[in-house]
């Protein structure tokens, strides 16, 4: 029996023994929590010993929603912009040139991480520096891309396309020809078309791997396993079948917007939990998005764009009868519903489907989830903890970011702007409220940015310098609120708080070290806090 003694300043998030001095664990799972000289009197003569010293020893956190294969791509198989600034466009074209030029032999290009402003570009922005060969750059919140005149071509993407499928959604010129910007719904038929291979696809899991551990997370919940490409469940199970997989991922399969048949949907994700489902790729339910985002001008709001009357957004999946009908068969086969929900109105129709289907089915237990949740009615807050449904919020996005700020602004008034993320409400209901990063949509999947973020409502001076970023402060929230919402509260939402979450007997040895007192040290320690270990069980994966 292989037996590990874990030594350090244990916090457990287990509220009878918050606090430990020691851990023994015994084949990847906890057998004895509580003090140094009992652990060792119940340890073989054998066992390895991982002493901390005066470090601090978390349960492995926890990430509810990000999307691995995306992650993986644009680490290692695409030009990546995120690390450019909002408005320099000119520094945008020389990353993807010098990417064009490393990368001669590739058929199509793909440049991942713009973030849109008032300067609206076209495709000859991307025709000038590639006139020969399909390059797309994408957001990176992932919903809008931008195509040269090759790409239009191959993607099939001409007048006739846009007129059938909406402007909002392909933007024309005068003359009714697409523009080169697309959003939603056609972004989400092109993207798993991109050249990929299977191979492809592992090589971006296991890049994804690497940093989620070494960024001290455990387990993740990849929020549309086949958004990217449509393989990519198949690649997590290959890899698990050749024991490559470390960080378990609990999965939600992708579903097409207003699918023909909820429950043929249903039944489909069901046969692939039977066949690929296993410890460290799972699948647990079904993903779906309702709207787009907000800085796009496609979130699904409760009440008309300022700068365009009779519009409130792009309606994605918006058939009431078809969502709870999928609710009631996913519940009937153990499976939750995760959708992405930006605007207050694509959680209100939420909502509305839940009640609907809990009326059907009487089970107030099945922790649907609803992500994003940018702007939300108080009554809708409510209306979440009542229904045990699930807010995925983003501590990491409340702050007023330059650019994007002033674009809420425009389009939905400063008084809803300034209203943004209400975290602390969700918690104030009842609500089990998990974070999220929503990697690589946000450049970053950080935990002491997630929990210095949550109480200060701003960004790092590292991030803007020292442009005021505070928004919402009343929002905020305490420090054992954060560790919950990225630890126990994200297992209960997998129905997995019974393995995972907190420092249990019983429960998988998987825990993060770090240097950092998250409940107690200042706020200054906490923004400079590392992670200097990820343990899954019981095995040291990363140290730094």
């Amino acid at each position: 029996m292989k037996q590990t003694i874990i030594l350090g300043n244990i916090i457990t998030m287990d509220e009878k023994r918050p606090f430990a001095k020691a851990a023994l664990v015994k084949d990847g799972v906890f057998a004895y929590i509580g003090d140094a000289e009992q652990a060792k009197r119940f340890a073989a003569a054998d066992a390895r010993v991982l002493d901390y010293g005066d470090n601090f020893i978390y349960p492995g956190f926890l990430e509810s929603h990000c999307h691995g294969h995306l992650a993986g791509a644009r680490a290692i198989g695409q030009a990546n912009l995120t690390q450019v600034s909002i408005t320099d466009y000119d520094r945008y074209r020389e990353i993807i040139k010098e990417f064009i030029a490393a990368n001669p032999q590739r058929e199509l290009y793909l440049a991942a991480g713009w973030v849109e402003n008032e300067q609206y570009v076209t495709k000859a922005y991307l025709d000038e520096i590639c006139p020969d060969k399909p390059l797309i750059m994408q957001t990176g919140g992932g919903h809008s891309c931008l195509l040269n005149t090759k790409a239009l071509q191959w993607a099939g993407i001409d007048a006739a396309y846009a007129k059938s499928t909406g402007y909002e959604m392909v933007h024309v010129d005068e003359d009714g020809e697409p523009d080169g910007y697309i959003c939603e719904n056609p972004v989400f038929e092109i993207i798993p078309r991109l050249p990929t291979s299977l191979d492809d696809a592992k090589a971006y899991l296991l890049a994804w791997q690497d940093f989620a551990i070494k960024s001290g997370f455990t387990a993740v919940g990849d929020a549309g396993a086949e958004v990217a490409y449509r393989l990519s469940p198949q690649a997590y199970h290959e890899l698990e079948k050749e024991g490559k997989l470390k960080l378990r991922t609990y999965a939600y399969m992708y579903v097409n917007d207003n699918v023909d048949d909820p429950k043929a949907e249903v039944a489909r994700v069901v046969a692939q939990r039977a066949t690929i489902s296993g410890e460290y790729f799972h699948i647990i339910g079904l993903k779906a998005f309702l709207d787009g985002v907000t800085e796009a001008h496609t979130g699904w709001q409760n009440q008309d764009y300022l700068d365009e009357p009779g519009y409130h957004g792009v309606e994605r999946f918006n058939d009431h009868d078809k969502m709870v009908d999928m609710i009631v068969a996913a519940d009937a086969e153990g499976l939750a519903v995760h959708v992405h929900s930006e605007g207050g109105g694509a959680t209100r129709f939420m909502l509305d489907c839940i009640e609907d289907a809990q009326r059907i089915t009487g089970d107030l237990n099945q922790r649907n989830v609803l992500a994003h949740l940018h702007y939300v009615a108080p009554e809708d807050i409510r209306r979440m903890a009542a229904t045990g449904s699930v807010p995925a919020v983003a501590p990491l996005w409340s702050p007023k970011v330059p650019g994007v700020y002033e674009q809420e602004v425009r389009y939905v008034g400063q008084e809803l702007a300034d209203q943004a993320y209400p975290i602390k409400s969700f918690f104030d209901a009842g609500a089990n409220v998990v974070f999220h990063s929503d990697y690589p949509v946000s450049p970053m999947m950080n935990v002491r940015y997630s929990i210095w973020m949550a109480e200060t409502r701003k960004a790092p001076k590292e991030l803007f310098g020292d442009i005021d970023t505070q928004r919402n402060l009343g929002q905020a929230i305490t420090r054992e609120q954060s560790l919950r919402a990225m630890t126990i509260n994200v297992a209960r939402a997998w129905h997995q708080e019974h393995r995972m979450g907190s420092i249990e007997v019983g429960k998988l040895a998987n825990m993060t070290v770090s240097d950092c007192d998250f409940l107690h040290d200042d706020l200054d320690k906490v923004e400079q806090a590392k992670i200097l270990a990820t343990i899954i069980d019981g095995t040291e994966v990363y140290k730094a």
